[in-house]
C-alpha cells in the first residue's frame, strides 16, 4: 500500500499501486508520501536566500550560451529513448540511468572541479547528481540546483510498455544536459556550488527528488533557488514561448525566472498553471526551499501524448530545447553568484 497525498491541505490516503496507475491515466497529479508521511518542519525555516530581482552576469554567461548546439542534443535523445522505457523499476530504466551517468561523466571529464554521482534509492534506477564545486568559501554551504527527471512511463502498461518519453522528459533532461555540457567544457567556475540533477520515479509521485531533498534538508544543506525542466520540446498551437509555472512555486524566484528568459531566451515567456505535484520541484517547495519550474508551453496547450508510445522525436523541435538549455545556463551564472552586497 502506498499513501498518496493530492494538495497541501489535502488528507493524504492510502491506496494500491494499481490504484497509482489509475490516477496516472486520470491525469491526476500526486505526491506518493509513504516514506515521508510526517508534515516537515524544516531545521532551515529561517533561511531566507537573497534573490536578485535582476539579471547581472550576461557577459560571463555569453560564451556558455553561445556554445549551445543542437548536434549533441539530438545525439543525446536518440540514444534516450532507444531504451524500451525508462520507467523506474524497469530492467531498461535502470540500464537508461547507468548511460545517462556514462555520459554526463564523459563530457565533464576535463573540467577538475565537477563531479558526478549516483544517488541511490530503493529500486534500481538512481538518481544522478553533476556538481560544480564554488570558488568562494563563504558561499561553499549555499547551492543552486537545475533539474529534470530521467524516468518514463506508459500509462497503460507502466513496468514494461514501450515508453520512450522523448518530451516527458527526455526533452527536459537533453535541455539541461547541453547546458551542463556547455559549461562544464567552457571552463564555468561559479562562486557557490552548482548542481545539475537528474532524478528518477518523478511519474511515481516524485519519489526520487523527494529522497534527494529531504537528504539534503537532514544535512542542514542550503538551496539558494531549484530550477525544474520538465518538457522542453513541444511547441504549442499558440505558437512558440517559455511557460513559466506560478502555481505552487516560490514567487520571488519566479519573478527572477522571467527576468532569466527575458534576458537569456530568443522567446516570450507565458504565465501557466499545472497544479499540485506536477513535477520535481514540489519536492524542494515542500522542505522549504524556493524553487520554479520552466515548460515547453502554456501547461492546456502542452504534448498530449505524453505517457504513451506516441511521445516520440518527431513530434519536438530542438531548437526551442535549446532555449531551455539557455535559461538554464542564465539561472545556474546568475544565481552561482548573486548576493545582497
Amino acid at each position: 500500500m502506498r499513501l498518496v497525498q493530492y494538495g497541501d491541505d489535502t488528507p493524504a490516503r492510502w491506496m494500491t499501486e494499481s490504484d497509482k496507475e489509475a490516477l496516472l491515466r486520470a491525469g491526476v497529479r500526486y505526491m506518493d508520501i509513504t516514506d515521508y508521511p510526517e508534515a516537515l518542519v524544516s531545521s532551515l525555516d529561517n533561511w531566507q536566500p537573497y534573490i536578485p530581482e535582476i539579471t547581472r552576469y550576461s557577459d560571463e554567461a555569453a560564451p556558455y550560451i553561445g556554445n549551445l548546439t543542437v548536434a549533441p542534443m539530438k545525439e543525446f535523445l536518440q540514444k534516450f529513448t532507444s531504451f524500451n522505457t525508462r520507467y523506474y523499476k524497469s530492467k531498461t530504466g535502470a540500464e537508461s540511468c547507468r548511460w545517462l551517468l556514462s555520459q554526463l561523466k564523459e563530457v565533464s571529464a576535463g573540467a577538475s572541479h565537477v563531479t558526478v554521482k549516483e544517488f541511490k534509492h530503493k529500486w534500481d534506477q538512481f538518481s544522478i547528481i553533476a556538481r560544480f564545486e564554488g570558488s568562494n568559501e563563504d558561499l561553499k554551504d549555499e547551492l543552486v540546483i537545475v533539474g529534470a527527471h530521467q524516468d518514463s512511463v506508459n500509462m497503460w502498461l507502466p513496468s514494461f510498455g514501450r515508453s520512450p518519453g522523448a518530451d516527458d522528459d527526455g526533452s527536459g533532461s537533453t535541455s539541461i544536459f547541453e547546458a551542463f555540457r556547455s559549461l562544464s567544457q567552457n571552463g564555468f567556475k561559479p562562486e557557490r556550488p552548482v548542481e545539475f540533477h537528474w532524478y528518477s520515479a518523478e511519474e511515481a509521485g516524485l519519489l526520487g527528488s523527494q529522497d534527494v531533498s529531504r537528504a539534503y534538508e537532514k544535512d542542514g544543506k542550503r538551496v539558494v533557488g531549484m530550477l525544474q525542466t520538465d518538457m522542453t520540446g513541444y511547441i504549442g498551437a499558440n505558437g512558440e514561448v517559455i511557460g513559466i509555472v506560478t502555481d505552487h512555486v516560490d514567487e520571488k524566484l519566479t519573478d527572477f525566472l522571467k527576468a532569466t528568459v527575458d534576458e537569456y531566451a530568443d522567446i516570450p515567456y507565458v504565465l501557466t498553471e499545472c497544479g499540485y505535484a506536477c513535477s520535481d520541484h514540489a519536492s524542494w517547495r515542500k522542505i522549504g526551499f524556493p524553487s520554479a519550474f520552466q515548460i515547453e508551453t502554456a501547461f492546456d496547450d502542452s504534448n498530449h501524448y505524453i505517457h504513451t508510445t506516441g511521445d516520440t522525436i518527431d513530434k519536438l523541435s530542438f531548437d526551442h530545447m535549446k532555449e531551455f538549455s539557455k535559461v538554464a545556463v542564465g539561472f545556474a551564472v546568475e544565481l552561482s553568484h548573486s548576493r545582497s552586497d
